[in-house]
């Protein structure tokens, strides 16, 4: 029981990227029963009780902590955690990309994985408890359903980070055709000086910039 509770709370301290498609308990669970159920396998000297008896331990205990979850809010909330919202109305949350140990990269990941693109598209993005990112983009980017018809995109092509995390990518601006002076000039527009106060900055082929500034710790 306390090699259980400890693995839960080391995958929850992981982050939710870390799970996959499990909950926490979920995937604490499978990999102690493998490895209970190994022990026995591998040594014909120890009574097969030995391994049956704390795998049927293990399932009593999920049954209980299923049963708990469902009644009580707060036990679910300890077990599997919260969801996240990663981006609101095109608006990046870096407080709980902080928490859930996500970076910009492994979001635009998804979001591509997503056909996304272009993060001011997206009125939603959520880190469910699964840890799968659930992308909810403004209506008027929503694809065609009920005869219902969003306006034509006119293109721009795939946005590249220039900035990551206060940290300037000189390939990527080569890449995109413009200098130091052109990227300083975009800054200053937005009321900043230094590299080191933005989150994010991307530029399509149209020189179409998405801008977060650095949340300002309290």
């Amino acid at each position: 029981m306390i090699l259980y509770l400890l693995l839960i709370i080391g995958i929850r301290l992981m982050g939710k990227h870390q799970v996959g498609e499990l909950e926490p308990s979920e995937l604490v669970l499978a990999m102690l029963i493998s490895d209970l159920a190994s022990v026995p396998m591998q040594d014909f000297g120890i009574p097969l009780l030995n391994g049956v008896i704390p795998i049927i331990t293990l399932l009593a205990i999920t049954m209980i902590l299923s049963v708990l979850t469902v009644h009580s809010l707060r036990m679910r909330t300890l077990i599997c955690g919260r969801p996240s919202i990663i981006v609101e109305r095109g608006r990046l949350k870096q407080t709980e990309m902080k928490k859930n140990r996500f970076t910009v990269d492994e979001l635009m990941e998804e979001l591509r994985q997503q056909g996304v693109t272009d993060i001011s598209t997206v009125e939603f993005a959520i880190l469910e408890t699964s840890g799968q990112l659930s992308v909810l983009l403004f209506p008027e980017y929503q694809t065609i359903t009920s005869g219902r018809f969003p306006p034509v995109s006119d293109g721009g092509g795939l946005p590249i980070p220039l900035i990551n995390d206060g940290r300037l990518i000189l390939e990527n601006l080569k890449l995109r055709g413009v200098d130091e002076t052109w990227l300083k000039q975009q800054i200053s527009m937005r009321g900043f000086s230094r590299y080191e106060e933005i989150f994010l900055l991307t530029v399509d082929q149209d020189l179409r910039v998405y801008f977060s500034p650095k949340e300002v710790s309290s």
